[in-house]
């Protein structure tokens, strides 16, 4: 195809570059995506104090953000509810229950004097066009602490993805702090929802957090649960319960749901069902505990970079002292302006230089005749005097110079020069200074800074162990299924959904799988359960025919496999299977076909006379006779049954080819 180089190789790419960019992997120095930047940088425009319709946010918005209002409303409801950096007026739904938001037009938000605080900074900030070139947006905002480990994310862009769980503000403010004293402490994931969480898995911001449901399990007949896992909602994690009990998973009587403030999901048993039982099968089967795979990728120097919690702690310790320079830098540089007008206004006006213009007539002369004024006071200006500087003053009022108070001139222009001295102590001591910034960032943050989820070690619960076996394994003759799914049928024994079954074809070929809702297998001979411990205690007679007719007695274990391979018991490909059984006790009956002085017709041979052997050796050849026909003899009654009666139907079960289920009576006597 011409056109695959263009395709692959300028627009594949550009789509991929601008989706991780641009739409799904938040930034390292700000902790935000693109939408959310917008969103902010919305509400830092149209901000006066007072709340402001979501609707006309959203619509704000559209100016930066090209992909429509859906994806604007519901980026700014999950900022909002975080309470970080929105305040909310209406209803923004609830995380913990799922409930969703209002529309847009009913509900109202503006941003946190905390927001404003640590991302809010027009001169530090680096602006860019808009999609279409209309406006200007942040590149980034110089955030004073690591947002994108206190709020999160997650995001799937081309070719790959990033979570990042919540962590306690507090935690996080306090490590920065830390790192800045040339100290380190580990942060562990903290989320709103509460529960427990397991981070023996957790690697400083990547591999695994197995989180659980905090549940109260004092009363034996009852179970509450007071707190969910990340991620989950009491919406769903009730679904899950009941999903699990509709399958036979675990039993309850009912499970209702008083969730207000707190969470209380009340969970009542049946009888003979108590909490001990149950407590395992809910973490086993339901969300109330679930594995959390976390990929700490961010933006960092404009491409996507993997990163530890340790690395944007020192990232964001560094990237602090810069703003707080920069700031510094700035508010100096500001005073020193501020006071060097003031000082000029405070001559112009208590030396009445105003009074020697009043006879010029030109601007030329008037600007000459107020620098020969100031010349005596240079030495308190001790910066050169431009010409804005002397518009500035030809523009104060009458009035103003008439109310003049020299007092508060004198007060005000002291201030400016103890702030100077102080901002000139602060970036001497910058370090300090950032431990005291951030100090004040957690006296002023918007939410509660004590920890709510809890770190501990959980015991595994094996999911198999919780299990019972209550499903009925079912053989449909007639189709050739097998399974759980199967309504009719012979019932081969109960199992569970994580069992897994051995079956044995009519040919001879045998595998190991799951144990399956519905599965075809055409006619088999066996079909049990695939438990080493229980194989190995368990020894298959096999007798077969080969292509010329001779008839093999073979017994074996079948103790190795490897799930879903397909294998074959009979040695060659001619090889046909005649009987199958897993009695010890028993003798093979063999019924030959007449021919011309063929005297014996009829043989039989005890099980227990021949060794086992492995799965793979050949088997030891009985007679070279035709064979017409081949029973099973229990040693119990005497008599000759089908394969069908051949297993113990406690732990397996087999199944004869074409077997009628009546019991047939044998012809000969035993030799």
């Amino acid at each position: 195809m011409p056109y695959a180089d263009t395709l692959f190789k300028h627009n594949f790419l550009h789509y991929a570059s601008y989706v991780i960019k641009e739409r799904a992997i938040p930034h390292v120095d700000d902790g935000l995506k693109p939408v959310q930047r917008r969103i902010m940088h919305s509400l830092f425009e149209v901000d006066d104090g007072k709340f402001h319709k979501v609707a006309n946010v959203v619509g704000h918005c559209m100016k930066y953000h090209p992909h429509g209002d859906a994806s604007i409303n519901e980026a700014l409801v999950n900022i909002a509810n975080r309470d970080i950096l929105i305040d909310k007026q209406g209803n923004f739904g609830n995380i913990i229950t799922g409930d969703q938001a209002s529309a847009a037009r009913y509900i109202e938000c503006r941003a946190t004097s905390f927001a404003k605080s640590i991302l809010y900074n027009p001169e530090l900030t680096a602006f860019e066009p808009s999609y279409d070139g209309r406006n200007q947006e942040p590149v980034v905002f110089p955030a004073k602490i690591p947002l994108v480990l206190v709020q999160g994310a997650e995001g799937i862009a081309v070719g790959m993805s990033t979570r990042i769980l919540p962590h306690n503000l507090g935690e996080v403010v306090r490590a920065v702090q830390a790192r800045l004293q040339g100290e380190r402490t580990a942060l562990y994931p903290d989320f709103a929802g509460g529960g427990l969480i397991d981070v023996s898995d957790y690697q400083d911001g990547h591999g695994k957090v197995l989180t659980r449901a905090l549940l109260d399990t004092k009363d034996p007949k009852r179970i509450v649960i007071r707190e969910i896992p990340f991620g989950t909602t009491t919406e769903s994690l009730i679904a899950s319960i009941e999903n699990a009990a509709r399958k036979g998973k675990l039993k309850i009587a009912s499970i209702d749901d008083y969730t207000g403030e707190q969470v209380e999901i009340e969970i009542k048993l049946p009888k003979g069902v108590y909490t001990k039982d149950l407590v395992d099968q809910l973490f086993a089967h339901t969300d109330c505990e679930f594995s959390i795979s976390v990929n700490l990728l961010v933006i960092h120097n404009g491409k996507p970079t993997s990163m530890t919690v340790s690395e944007v702690i020192d990232h964001h310790a560094r990237k602090l002292v810069e703003i707080l320079i920069a700031e510094l830098k700035n508010e100096q540089q500001h005073l020193k302006d501020k006071l060097h007008a003031r000082t000029l206004e405070q001559i112009f006006i208590e030396e009445r230089i105003y009074k020697r213009i009043e006879t010029e007539r030109t601007q030329a002369g008037v600007k000459a005749t107020i620098r020969t004024g100031f010349e005596p006071f240079m030495d308190l200006i001790k910066r050169e005097i431009t010409d804005e500087d002397l518009e500035r003053l030809l523009r104060i009022p009458i009035r103003r110079i008439s109310l003049y108070d020299i007092e508060k001139a004198k007060h005000e222009m002291q201030q400016i020069r103890d702030r100077l001295k102080e901002i000139a102590r602060h970036l001497k001591n910058i370090t300090a200074y950032a431990v005291s910034v951030l100090d004040d960032i957690l006296d002023t943050a918007p939410v509660d800074l004590d920890r709510r989820t809890r770190i501990t070690s959980f015991d595994k619960v094996d999911v198999r162990d919780v299990t019972s076996r209550e499903k009925v394994l079912r053989f449909h003759r007639d189709s050739g299924y097998v399974g759980m799914g199967v309504d009719e049928g012979i019932e081969l024994g109960k199992i569970s959904e994580f069992d897994k079954i051995l079956l044995i074809k009519k040919d001879g070929h045998y595998s190991v799988v799951d144990a399956p809702e519905k599965l075809y297998v055409g006619d088999i001979w066996f079909c049990g359960l695939a438990e080493k411990e229980r194989l190995s205690r368990l020894v298959f007679s096999a007798v077969y025919t080969n292509a010329q007719g001779q008839t093999y007695l073979k017994r074996f274990r079948i103790e190795q496999f490897i799930k879903d391979r397909d294998y074959n018991l009979l040695p060659d490909a001619g090889d046909a299977l005649q009987l199958l059984t897993t009695k010890d006790n028993a003798v093979i009956q063999l019924e030959y076909k007449p021919k011309p002085n063929l005297r014996v017709l009829e043989q039989e041979f005890p099980l227990g006379d021949y060794l086992v052997k492995g799965v793979k050796a050949a088997g030891v050849r009985l007679t070279t006779k035709d064979l017409k026909r081949c029973r099973l003899i229990t040693a119990d009654s005497g008599k000759a049954v089908p394969a069908t009666k051949a297993a113990p139907r406690s732990s397996v079960a087999a199944v004869k080819p074409g077997s009628s289920g009546k019991k047939r009576r044998s012809t000969g006597k035993k030799s």
